[in-house]
């Protein structure tokens, strides 16, 4: 080929090429804007359309749940059946260690001789009540095994009302069952919160108390306990559709972490009933116990605590959750307007349930 007949070719060459990619660029808008060629150009398309789904969050929660079954021994007193029998109570737990603890009801395992969990693996294991707390009806379990799958946890889950929520549990034995709803009432966290749980319109059945309510995330915010239930004009117990309730999580972990620790929940008591004083800060006394730490410095129905060690009170949630987490035996000061003179009382912090006061109303 000489040199002209290349030249020739050259020139041919590019000039086809220019004609291709202004076609290319006619017919493919999206590469006129540097965004190359869309998705599913050069494959097949999928028949599957895109779907919210829930998976990957329960992909991480839902193995760390647990079916929990307990066993006790009864006897039956009736004439001619005074024969042992067995009882097996259905509820559910969650892994909340590497180290085999798991948070489940008291409910759940109250007197049981023998307790067995059964993991999503297929594993049995048998299991030890480390300590239970009736007030807040939780319970921590051991069991020796390794390789457990721990539920996910951050120390602060903020749930909010409004918030997507799943109950994770083993209602009526069927397996694993995820029911999910919103949260309605976000719930208290302070060691006096006895009854101040989350509420949520999640499905509760039997066998899902001391399983799982999680996020969307799959973050564990509760432990499942108990749906609302009434009487009928029959006095039949009947459960409320909608309305159920979870331990919220910061009470559960503080809760069992005391119990790993000293085998219990220890709480403080000054042995005094209080309401917030409207428009002002303080908390007017409404009853004093006999012989309680507060009777014995003093302080009488009507009074109106302004501070405790310095620091002023607002509610009267919070004022008894202060003293709730405060340890036994520490000596606080109180700070009492009684007909608008100030008193300054010292009184020490008695046990929760060490001893049994007389409640006196006025």
């Amino acid at each position: 080929m000489s040199g002209r007949q290349f030249l020739i070719f050259l020139v041919r060459s590019v000039f086809l090429g220019v004609i291709v990619a202004g076609l290319i660029l006619l017919l493919v808008p999206d590469l006129r804007s540097g965004t190359g060629f869309k998705d599913g150009w050069f494959s097949e398309p999928s028949d599957t359309p895109s779907r919210e789904s829930h998976f990957p969050a329960l992909s991480r929660s839902a193995p760390a749940v647990v079916n929990i079954y307990s066993v006790s021994i009864e006897t039956d007193t009736g004439l001619f059946r005074n024969q042992p029998r067995e009882r097996a109570s259905l509820g559910s737990g969650v892994i909340m260690t590497d180290n085999g603890y798991i948070l489940t009801c008291h409910h759940v395992v109250s007197n049981a001789d023998s307790i067995f969990v059964a993991v999503q693996d297929g594993r049995v294991l048998e299991a030890q009540i480390v300590g239970t707390d009736e007030l807040t009806d939780l319970a921590v379990l051991k069991v020796a095994a390794d390789n457990l799958h721990v539920i996910p946890q951050i120390s602060e889950p903020n749930v909010r009302v409004g918030d997507l929520v799943m109950a994770i549990g083993n209602p009526f034995d069927l397996g694993q069952t995820i029911t999910h709803g919103i949260v309605s009432r976000a719930g208290r966290n302070g060691l006096s919160n006895y009854v101040d749980f989350i509420q949520t319109d999640a499905v509760l059945n039997q066998g899902n108390s001391g399983g799982a309510l999680v996020d969307s995330n799959g973050v564990l915010v509760g432990i499942t306990n108990a749906n609302f239930q009434v009487r009928d004009g029959r006095h039949r117990v009947s459960k409320v559709d909608g309305i159920n309730f979870a331990v919220p999580y910061e009470l559960a972990k503080r809760v069992m972490d005391e119990i790993i620790t000293n085998g219990k929940v220890t709480r403080g008591q000054l042995g005094f009933i209080g309401s917030e004083y409207r428009g002002r800060p303080g908390i007017v006394v409404t009853a004093v116990a006999n012989g309680s730490p507060v009777a014995r410095a003093g302080l009488m129905a009507g009074d109106i605590i302004l501070a405790i060690d310095g620091i002023r009170l607002e509610s009267a949630s919070k004022t008894l959750d202060m003293i709730a987490e405060t340890e036994p035996g520490t000596e606080l000061e109180l700070e009492v307007s009684r007909s608008g003179e100030i008193i300054i009382m010292r009184v020490v912090v008695a046990e929760l349930g060490a001893q049994d006061y007389n409640r006196v109303q006025n």
